[in-house]
């Protein structure tokens, strides 16, 4: 009765809005998923999401990409107990990717800013129509603009601010167009940036640059095991921008999707290199003076894991459930939100994938964990996928929900022992 008045009392403050009820008009796909799990469709017509967080109730924060109704954070309320988010209140006037709990408070991402809600006990936002401001100002350039957001446990926020660029180079995605020496643009954008999690108004000069040459990072998240951050870094884009060393097959399957372990300054490599899963190397990019051959020999970062390119890793998630097999303990989950870029190949992603680990690294191969998003077999453009995976969450029971930002349907996938 406690968790239902709180709800009453948190939809109170939407004067004037109506309670949407969900329906399961979108539970159009077949997901597969190992034996001895479920999926369910536990939430749909949400609107384009993407990241989400689950409180230690159950409820569901919902960050959208799109304002519905002029909103962008959807919450999500079950107020039978049946499964399904049937109840469902909206605020923040703002678009955006990142969501995040922590300690007491929601934390919220536009494409330019950062914001907290302060909570109450029952993880309900209490003033929703008047966030606190973070951080304000980040770049925005309409390309690689979204800010996904963690939080460490020393007090720290972690930013992620995309590359407003493919390579770098003088003139965007221009075939034969030569990279920017130095490329300037890493002073602001194409990293991660670490602000305090508590201090109000932060800019650029209250914050630092915790790591480099990161194209555009989506998916991270804080390792509680290792007490590290990691990141799924987007690969570039248009190798056939050098056609003397690369044909559209080559591009359709290069560079590598990648995974990393990021300490304090650590360097990704872009836009001077990317990593070739095929030969295991990093190589020079063409904008710098590669060849498609030449191995890169700077200090950037070696990924911990090479996966197929042009996947959109959009959301990662280490397994901190209990209820599990043993082997997913302490592993990541990662979403792929699927390629555009493929062609004259189909298109790949469009699933969640798993990557066991132990002592902090991979321990074995990865694998695909639930596929049947996209709805089709062979997928030669995206808009022909029904479901587009983004943002991970684990529930307060161990169950994995996925968000989807093609038609907001929420997932939930339980094992059954």
């Amino acid at each position: 009765m406690r968790l239902k008045k709180n709800f009453l009392l948190f939809a109170s403050l939407f004067m004037g809005m109506s309670c949407t009820i969900a329906q399961n008009k979108n539970n159009d796909v077949h997901i597969k998923v190992p034996t001895g799990f479920s999926n369910s469709v536990v939430a749909d017509g949400v609107g384009r999401a993407r990241h989400i967080a689950i409180t230690d109730k159950g409820d569901l924060y919902v960050k959208l990409n799109r304002l519905e109704g002029g909103k962008g954070i959807v919450y999500l309320h079950d107020s039978n107990g049946d499964g399904i988010y049937d109840q469902r209140k909206s605020f923040g006037d703002y678009v955006g990717t990142g969501i995040y709990l922590k300690n007491g408070y929601l934390y919220a991402s536009s494409n330019d800013d950062v914001y907290r809600y302060k909570l109450d006990a029952n993880g309900l936002v209490i003033h929703p129509d008047s966030p606190e401001r973070i951080v304000s100002g980040l770049i925005n350039r309409r390309q690689h603009e979204s800010k996904s957001i963690v939080l460490d446990n020393g007090g720290n926020i972690y930013v992620n601010i995309g590359a407003y660029s493919n390579s770098c180079q003088e003139k965007d995605r221009q075939t034969g167009s030569m990279g920017v020496p130095g490329c300037p643009l890493l002073d602001s954008a194409g990293g991660i940036w670490k602000f305090k999690a508590d201090q109000m108004n932060q800019t650029y000069k209250d914050g630092e640059r915790y790591a480099t040459g990161f194209r555009n990072v989506v998916g991270l998240d804080w390792n509680q095991k290792d007490n590290s951050l990691y990141v799924m870094q987007h690969g570039r884009d248009q190798l056939t921008m050098f056609p003397q060393y690369y044909d559209e097959k080559t591009s359709a399957n290069l560079p590598a999707e990648t995974f990393y372990k990021v300490p304090k300054g650590g360097n990704g490599g872009w836009p001077y290199s990317y990593y070739d899963q095929n030969v295991k190397k990093k190589i020079i990019s063409p904008e710098y003076g590669g060849d498609g051959k030449k191995e890169y020999t700077g200090t950037a970062l070696d990924p911990l894991v090479g996966f197929p390119a042009h996947m959109a890793p959009n959301g990662l998630l280490f397994y901190t459930g209990n209820q599990f097999p043993e082997k997913y303990k302490n592993g990541a989950f990662i979403a792929f939100h699927g390629s555009w870029n493929r062609s004259p190949e189909l298109q790949e992603g469009y699933y969640v994938a798993f990557v066991p680990f132990k002592d902090g690294k991979p321990s074995g191969d990865w694998e695909i964990f639930a596929d049947g998003f996209a709805g089709v077999e062979e997928i030669k453009t995206p808009g022909m996928a029904k479901h587009r995976p983004c943002g991970l969450a684990q529930g307060p029971d161990g169950s994995l929900y996925v968000s989807d930002d093609s038609k907001g349907t929420i997932y939930k996938i339980s094992y059954h022992k």
